[in-house]
């Protein structure tokens, strides 16, 4: 099976690392051209230049409501459409007791988390009705199924992703568009490695060998394995898959 999105636009948030990066550069060998979006203009820039075709970088911070319809408007002024949304932007917040935990990392959390992807789909979604297709694909969490001790805002957060992904999915399953997410476990990226820097106030690497011993197949995934996932979900080959979140951790949730 190959995937080919040639013609089509995508608009990735969180571009600049970790699964961002991944998917940006698996939507391009896919044939798609490529606004990659990062609140980092350094992080941005770079993934957009290691993209295997058509793409631009573009700053953004997804919380805010006008650079979140900038980058929807940057996207179809470049390319005159917008086929494909990967709502990943996405932020840890601090590791820390929900009891001690600070009111403005909390808020901060929820803003990019929560309201960054409420904003992406406000003003992505009424671009691909006005086409009759489009496809999004939400990032969610393990977090988003299960409790994380010391991490509370952040798995509120990335549970109500899931309600947005089902809400949206519902509003829009007649009008030619899709809406789905995806929940990760374990990551090798940046993000995990500064939870388990949080968590483990010492030895990370012990807490991370403690971790993956947990996981039924024995490791944690690479951004290119999330990516694959999320791409496929973008492209017709998923054609009638809305509304649903996929998980994705090595059986880690059964």
């Amino acid at each position: 099976m190959r995937i080919d999105l040639a013609g089509q636009v995508a608009v990735v948030t969180g571009a600049g690392g970790g699964i961002g990066r991944a998917v940006s550069l698996a939507l391009s060998e896919a044939g798609a051209r490529v606004l990659a979006v990062d609140v980092s203009e350094n992080a941005a820039r770079a993934t957009a230049k290691a993209l295997a075709g058509e793409g631009r970088a573009h700053v953004a911070d997804v919380s805010d409501e006008r650079q979140a319809r900038d980058y929807v408007e940057a996207a179809v002024g470049a390319w005159g459409r917008l086929d494909i949304f990967m709502n990943n932007a996405g932020w840890q917040g601090e590791v820390a007791p929900l009891s001690d935990y600070p009111l403005d990392v909390f808020d901060k959390v929820m803003a990019i988390n929560v309201r960054g992807v409420f904003l992406g789909l406000k003003h992505v979604l009424p671009q691909m009705i006005a086409r009759g297709r489009g496809a999004v694909v939400n990032t969610a969490s393990l977090s988003a199924h299960i409790g994380v001790r010391n991490l509370a805002p952040y798995a509120a957060s990335k549970h109500a992703v899931l309600g947005l992904t089902r809400s949206a999915a519902l509003e829009v399953a007649r009008k030619g568009v899709r809406v789905n997410s995806v929940s990760p476990g374990p990551v090798d990226t940046p993000m995990i490695r500064e939870i388990e820097a949080g968590e483990a106030r010492g030895d990370a690497s012990a807490l991370r060998a403690k971790r993956t011993a947990t996981i039924p197949d024995g490791r944690y995934a690479e951004p290119a394995e999330i990516a694959n996932l999320m791409v496929y979900l973008a492209s017709d080959y998923a054609s009638h898959i809305t509304g649903q979140d996929v998980e994705i951790n090595g059986g880690s949730h059964v």
